[in-house]
């Protein structure tokens, strides 16, 4: 039969829970005291300070989980809207008030005109250290239309971000039954096409001083797509013409959040972490307070690196690619 209510609709995150089980966001309602909140100005203050502390994280990036499905709004308009609000909203009452919380700014990305607008209004706000893709999209990234984006960003050295969704009214996705099952399949699934056009379409090349940052998705897709389009390539190579070495070699280049880290078959593990450079270009993600979020010991306790890769996956990789002292 149909899944339960707001499975297939914009209610969707919060059937996260686990059915009660494991709750899930606004739902752990933690109490926070009158003279917490006054002192920090804003509940999310309060939190996001508890969450950095207890994990022992020096600066945290924090992504617009609200905005999470905003792609995908019917009313056009609405994305760089409400995306503009939220990101002035974000500026005043949160980064402007903890410089230990920086964030990835939304981008309206249906819109190539407003994703600029939003990068020139942003790009030098306090605690910006970088532009977000988020949710599903139907917006090919090599369109033209989105070049004088990607120009803006690598002019200004911010990277940009991917971060995975799903959508479950994707044609595809409707025939999936159980939340597990898309979150395996469609958080994985929008990243896969987003780099594969992003490669093949030569992006690397015309950008190379942009980096990109592949977040949420995990990284089991990512060995399996450099075989792919390695194999692809080494017979069809007419059709990628921009292209001066293997796809595997352009994505060996960029940024991958390690969360959620597939971490159930440690020899495979290990040989994704070698194929992607992990101790260059791995970052450190925890996803809380998602059902699913890693500690820090998930890269701690990995007993294929050495003290300096694990440094680096846990900090390092991402003091350079954010360059937090801008």
């Amino acid at each position: 039969g149909n899944p339960p209510y707001g499975l297939n609709g914009d209610l969707a995150l919060r059937y996260q829970d686990v059915g009660g089980r494991i709750p899930h966001q606004a739902a752990r309602s933690e109490k926070i005291d009158e003279s917490e909140l006054k002192e920090a100005g804003h509940r999310d203050l309060v939190l996001a300070k508890r969450a950095y502390e207890a994990m022992g994280i020096d600066v945290q990036v924090v992504f617009p989980t609200p905005m999470l499905f905003l792609g995908m709004h019917p009313q056009f308009d609405m994305e760089a809207i409400l995306g503009k609000a939220y990101n002035r909203w974000q500026v005043e009452n949160i980064l402007k008030k903890d410089p230990k919380l920086k964030t990835m700014m939304f981008l309206p990305f249906n819109d190539p005109e407003s994703a600029l607008e939003t990068i020139e209004e942003f790009g030098d706000a306090p605690g910006c250290v970088g532009f977000m893709v988020t949710s599903v999209r139907y917006k090919a990234v090599h369109h033209n239309h989105y070049m004088k984006v990607y120009r803006a960003l690598e002019e200004r050295g911010l990277p940009i971000g991917f971060h995975a969704g799903y959508y479950w009214q994707d044609p595809f996705m409707m025939q999936i039954n159980r939340f597990g099952s898309m979150h395996a399949l469609s958080f994985v699934w929008c990243n896969v096409v987003h780099m594969t056009n992003w490669v093949m379409n030569g992006l690397p090349e015309r950008f190379p001083n942009l980096d990109v940052v592949w977040i949420e998705s995990g990284l089991a897709w990512v060995p399996w797509l450099m075989q792919r389009l390695d194999h692809t390539y080494l017979m069809r190579s007419s059709e990628a013409p921009l292209l001066k070495k293997l796809p595997s070699e352009y994505m060996r280049e960029m940024f991958y959040t390690c969360q959620p880290l597939e971490t159930d078959h440690p020899k495979a593990v290990e040989l994704t972490f070698e194929m992607i450079n992990a101790k260059e270009q791995l970052l450190y993600a925890s996803d809380w307070p998602h059902y699913d979020f890693d500690a820090p010991s998930v890269i701690w306790d990995l007993p294929f690196l050495d003290e300096q890769a694990k440094k680096n996956i846990l900090g390092l990789n991402a003091k350079r690619v954010f360059d937090f002292d801008r």
